[in-house]
């Protein structure tokens, strides 16, 4: 397990060295600790390492605890999760009449997704209440019919979180900390404020064209009980042990947050398997920070990746993947230990052109972006939504690998024909790329 334990490290001390990774990494197996330790800086204006006890934002990770509380509430007989919301929620639009706290919980309700609305992001630095969330997306067409299809959606978290409020009578802040937090001694975890002092909190920050940079303001009740807490990795593993060990909710309230609904989501949490094993998990995103936790309870494996910097793709994803192939003892081959070799300009000019590339990610499905490749001093470099390029080296005639972000790419088809198609592989997850067009050449 040294040996492996050694690798981890090399892992991460690759991106951070890349400055693509600043944050905490948990690794346990059967309740002993492999890994535990803090990389880069929670602040970088004074220099302030991270370490175990640093708190991040949690983004979407937040939503299992959301799922949670509904579930206890559940087994407090103050409803049932098949319940419609306008039972709970009397004023509730005609349009919401057949959405149950089920469709919600599982990304079905059809209700549209705040956080994709054109305008979302002139409201980031406004406070909201919890009601005047809902007016954001309460007078929307649905995008599909309740329980038709699946669309992943922060506006139904929201919609929860209100709920929680007026079934339990206690704010959704106050219910997740006594009902959870306080019992657990999670005494690191809580909502996130901008206003309040919070103990070695990390600031956040991104990936700029000019280096990092702090990143934007988002007041926190936005993201709500879609995102809003904040944790420690060791907190993180107190919920993980806590929770499958049968000390939040009961064994048939856990069996229904495990049990995939659609497109691999269950309550709050996703099943998929990671290197051949049955895998729970959910990751995050927000403002300044990107977050994954995995839990195989098979192999009683965790591991927690919570970052206070947001890259150019998602690295706790990727990094997460990687870990728990070495946990599992396989091998793992970084983009340092990948070898370039030469490919003729003929070869590569067969490559160039603007892809529309699509997610292969049931549970997270993205909408399609363009990605656009040219061929530049000899080398194909790859362009996609941030507009940030990555240059793109040749491991085999159509096999390329990119080391900043680590992304890998396969192009279909014959080297001495023009393709038509690529598949990306980058933080551990696939997508597809169709050609659209021809792009100029440098």
């Amino acid at each position: 397990m040294l040996s492996q334990v050694l690798r981890m490290e090399e892992a991460v001390q690759l991106y951070v060295a890349d400055k693509q990774f600043m944050g905490s990494i948990l690794i346990a197996q059967n309740g002993q600790i492999l890994l535990n330790k803090g990389y880069g800086y929670a602040n970088l204006e004074w220099q302030i390492p991270n370490s175990p006890t640093t708190k991040f934002r949690l983004g979407s990770i937040t939503k299992q605890f959301t799922a949670a509380s509904i579930l206890l509430l559940a087994e407090q007989d103050k409803l049932k999760i098949t319940d419609l919301i306008k039972k709970h929620m009397p004023d509730a639009p005609s349009a919401w009449s057949n959405i149950t706290i089920l469709h919600l919980l599982t990304h079905t309700s059809g209700i549209p997704n705040y956080t994709s609305f054109p305008d979302f992001a002139s409201r980031t630095t406004s406070m909201l209440t919890p009601e005047q969330q809902l007016e954001l997306f309460r007078n929307k067409p649905l995008d599909f019919q309740p329980g038709s299809s699946y669309a992943y959606n922060n506006s139904g978290y929201v919609l929860l979180g209100h709920l929680i409020e007026i079934i339990s009578g206690q704010s959704y802040q106050d219910f997740v900390v006594n009902n959870i937090f306080k019992p657990l001694a999670m005494n690191d975890s809580g909502y996130d404020s901008h206003s309040a002092i919070i103990l070695q909190r990390a600031s956040g920050y991104t990936i700029g064209s000019g280096g990092l940079r702090n990143d934007d303001y988002l007041d926190m009740s936005i993201p709500y009980a879609a995102g809003s807490l904040y944790s420690t990795t060791q907190d993180l593993c107190r919920w993980v042990e806590k929770l499958f060990g049968g000390e939040i909710l009961s064994p048939e309230s856990l069996k229904k947050m495990i049990t995939p609904f659609t497109n691999d989501y269950g309550l709050g949490v996703i099943m998929q398997p990671v290197d051949g094993c049955n895998t729970i998990m959910h990751g995050g995103g927000i403002s300044g920070f990107s977050t994954m936790l995995l839990y195989s309870p098979e192999e009683r494996l965790m591991v927690i990746v919570l970052a206070n910097l947001r890259g150019i793709g998602f690295v706790p994803g990727d990094l997460a993947t990687k870990l728990v192939t070495i946990a599992h003892g396989n091998a793992v081959i970084l983009p340092s230990e990948r070898r370039e070799v030469v490919i003729s300009p003929e070869i590569l000019i067969n490559y160039v052109g603007t892809y529309n590339l699509t997610s292969m990610n049931k549970a997270y499905p993205m909408p399609p972006v363009n990605y656009v490749i040219t061929l530049e001093n000899g080398y194909l470099m790859a362009e996609g939504a941030k507009k940030l390029k990555t240059k793109l080296f040749p491991e085999s005639e159509t096999k390329f690998y990119g080391r900043i972000p680590d992304v890998q790419i396969e192009f279909i088809g014959a080297a001495k024909d023009k393709v038509s198609k690529f598949v990306l592989l980058q933080d551990g997850e696939d997508s597809i790329g169709e050609r659209i067009r021809d792009t100029k050449i440098v």
